[in-house]
């Protein structure tokens, strides 16, 4: 605990010394602000109305780094670092986000998020059971790796029949824990048009509940199999659309098909306005409307016309979903520094600076293992088939929210109970740092890479006539776990610190990085 305690204070002084008014932060780049599209054009209007100052650019390594966990829920490697840190091609962001948005990690980390809005669960209280999630969860990442529009996306969800098993998206209604119309309606209104449940009159609930009032349910003979279907013979109720217009459905025809056919309009005024909220939200932490699954005539958007351009351009691009990430990521205003330049709630609200914020519990065990070399052990508290989970399966991958650890419990991971994105909580704990500065758990990883710091290329080390070298074994674990070189100041005080302690210094580094602010927060 000495070593530990003298390593934390050394990495903390190391920090304050980076922040200094004198010189710019490793987090900050000294290049001039520019006006990359659209976006920025609007972004920095407004801060200049506001006489809000934004930050400066933020570095190469902050960019590689928050790219990699915003795009793919994962770290670089320290191979990926160095080979980006050293590309002297002016084009090198542009060109990693291509690379990000075609990786499995990609549809890996965009299919959790979704899982957690459609309540992807196995057991209590959502009870999709095994079979079910794993169809479904590979759906959704399908969808996702084919990169399917997203209106498709939505009507495939609404409109589908069959069984649990044999088509995914029937689940869509499965796990809404009422099969109440007005039940069903209030998950479609939240998952598609980021509306909640208080928001509206219950008259409008149950107009909008009739499109949805002969949905029916049947099991089949196989173990928890059930059909969903449109049933005709139950009785149809009235269904009035959310903007007020009464629908007439065709004889024989499915209400949620006419539902459908209205969400996905380019003129619906939900739709698109909620899933380009939704991405904002995702990539620069805070939605234009905040927050993002609460859209209502008292909530408006803080910059409308930035909201009506990603609804356009998402509208031009025929819901391409990939096109608007492209468009967010290469933007300055994702690209600006999180040291802010203008401190205040206002400047925030105005995306005047990166909005830092805690790896999600999946990201941030998922980073100390692909560090430590390691793998995680996950269980279901209710044993089912298809709860194995092998070693080398990344968190970020697991498709049932009933499959977890103690350490995603303790670090917020949600229960996909509610389809809310208030359920996962990332506000730090003190639970979470005593976890993080003395479990046995983290011990055990971060005591296993002292023998491993030396290794080949094949953990993104450096090569055999490097190694052995003080300040490129310094070199490898900084990129290894915050994606960047260290400081003249850092090394300095790092190798004194190495030198003097002697025996196990290297592994009190590690452990000093790894309670770092800046190894726990993306910014």
């Amino acid at each position: 605990m000495r070593r530990l305690a003298l390593a934390l204070a050394l990495l903390a002084a190391c920090a304050a010394a980076g922040w200094s008014e004198e010189a710019l932060s490793p987090f900050e780049s000294a290049a001039p602000l520019e006006t990359r599209n659209k976006i920025d054009s609007l972004v920095f209007a407004r801060l200049r109305r506001l006489g809000v100052q934004p930050a400066r650019p933020c570095s190469d390594a902050v960019f590689l780094r928050r790219a990699y966990l915003d795009v793919t829920g994962t770290l670089p490697t320290a191979l990926e670092a160095r080979t980006f840190l050293l590309d002297p091609d002016p084009g090198k962001r542009q060109a990693l986000v291509e690379r990000l948005l075609e990786r499995e990690e990609f549809a890996d980390y965009r299919a959790l998020k979704w899982c957690d809005l459609l309540r992807v669960k196995s057991e209590f209280p959502i009870n999709l059971w095994p079979n079910g999630v794993q169809a479904y969860h590979h759906w959704i990442r399908d969808s996702i790796r084919r990169n399917v529009p997203y209106d498709r996306f939505a009507r495939e969800l609404l409109t589908a029949s069959g069984s649990n098993f044999r088509v995914p998206p029937v689940n869509f209604y499965r796990a809404v824990q009422s099969r109440e119309p007005q039940a069903l309606a209030q998950a479609v209104a939240l998952a598609f048009m980021g509306v909640r449940p208080a928001a509206w009159p219950k008259e409008r609930w149950e107009g909008m509940g009739g499109f949805f009032a002969q949905v029916g349910y049947k099991y089949t003979k196989e173990w928890k199999e059930e059909i969903l279907f449109f049933d005709p013979g139950k009785p149809a109720a009235k269904a009035i659309f959310p903007d007020g217009k009464p629908a007439r459905p065709a004889p024989g025809q499915d209400p949620r098909a006419a539902f459908a056919d209205w969400l996905i309009t380019p003129e619906n005024p939900w739709f698109t306005r909620n899933i380009a909220n939704r991405v904002w939200s995702w990539l620069l932490g805070r939605g234009i409307i905040h927050e993002a699954d609460d859209i209502r005539p008292d909530n408006p958007p803080g910059h409308p016309e930035l909201l009506a351009l990603l609804e356009r351009d998402l509208i031009t691009a025929r819901y391409d979903l990939k096109r608007l990430f492209r468009l967010i990521l290469n933007s300055q205003t994702y690209q600006l520094s999180s040291v802010p330049r203008t401190p205040g709630p206002e400047a925030q609200a105005a995306f005047a600076s990166y909005l830092p914020r805690r790896l999600e519990a999946e990201a941030l065990i998922d980073a100390l293992c692909q560090i430590t070399g390691t793998s995680e052990r996950y269980s279901s508290p209710i044993p089912e088939p298809f709860t194995y989970v092998p070693e080398e399966n990344r968190s970020i991958a697991l498709a049932d929210a009933s499959i977890s650890s103690p350490f995603l419990e303790t670090f917020g991971r949600p229960p996909r109970d509610t389809g809310l994105e208030s359920e996962r909580n990332n506000l730090p704990s003190a639970e979470q740092r005593l976890y993080l500065l003395n479990s046995s758990h983290l011990r055990g990883k971060i005591e296993g890479l002292a023998g491993v710091l030396r290794r080949p290329a094949a953990r993104g080390g450096f090569p055999a006539a490097q190694r052995g070298d003080p300040r490129q074994d310094l070199n490898e674990l900084y990129l290894m776990i915050l994606s960047r070189f260290p400081t003249d100041e850092e090394a300095r005080s790092v190798l004194d610190y190495v030198q003097s302690a002697g025996q196990g210094a290297g592994v009190d580094v590690v452990w000093a990085l790894i309670n770092s602010s800046e190894f726990q927060y993306r910014h």
